[in-house]
């Protein structure tokens, strides 16, 4: 099946089987209940199984929610604080436990975590300039010769990287001192995507 999570009371035991999302018992190989969702609201439910005790199920359910954010920043190169959307899409999901993904869609942009700290920010415009200079030209970037412009903003990208995954502990992204969530653009003046995928309990 889509892995299954065993839970034992006493005697006897119930499986969710993930991939059929069904309840099921070992003692007679009978499904006990279909779609477990619909007892999501239900902290716990008890089925009589083949013994002299009773199976002790508690249903835990996978929530997920997905969205896109679009920015567009008017100069080539820029950062955004993108913290407060992300925890904004966190609360909403309902998920307390948990994971959620960040990612730049666009493969000039980038999504990373650290400070927010205007000198870091400079910083990271002069090292990165340093690294990739702008330059439109095609003497300078072989992937220039193909008709674009963007070279630089390319290899910028792959150094910033190009998602981030932090944690969700009682409905908050758990987060280190001073870590914040950006979104990175190094060839802007056009609308980019992000990805914010919550998954978990």
């Amino acid at each position: 099946g889509g892995g299954r999570d065993a839970t034992d009371s006493g005697h006897c035991c119930v499986l969710w089987d993930a991939g059929s999302n069904s309840l099921w018992s070992p003692a007679d190989s009978g499904v006990l209940l279909r779609d477990p969702e619909r007892c999501a609201l239900a902290s716990s439910l008890w089925f009589p199984g083949k013994c002299s005790s009773f199976c002790l199920k508690v249903v835990l359910v996978m929530k997920s929610r997905t969205e896109y954010l679009t920015f567009q920043l008017p100069e080539r190169m820029g950062f955004v604080n993108i913290t407060e959307q992300v925890a904004r899409i966190v609360t909403e999901s309902g998920v307390q436990e948990g994971l959620v993904l960040v990612n730049a869609m666009h493969i000039t942009a980038s999504v990373f975590i650290n400070d927010d700290e205007s000198g870091l920010h400079a910083d990271y415009r002069r090292w990165l300039e340093e690294l990739a200079p702008f330059d439109p030209s095609p003497s300078r970037y072989a992937h220039n010769r193909t008709g674009e412009d963007n070279a630089d903003a390319h290899l910028k990208r792959q150094v910033m990287g190009r998602e981030v995954v932090v944690a969700i502990t009682k409905g908050k992204l758990d987060f280190g001192p001073w870590e914040q969530i950006f979104y990175g653009e190094f060839d802007g003046q056009r609308a980019k995507r992000v990805l914010v995928k919550v998954l978990g309990e």
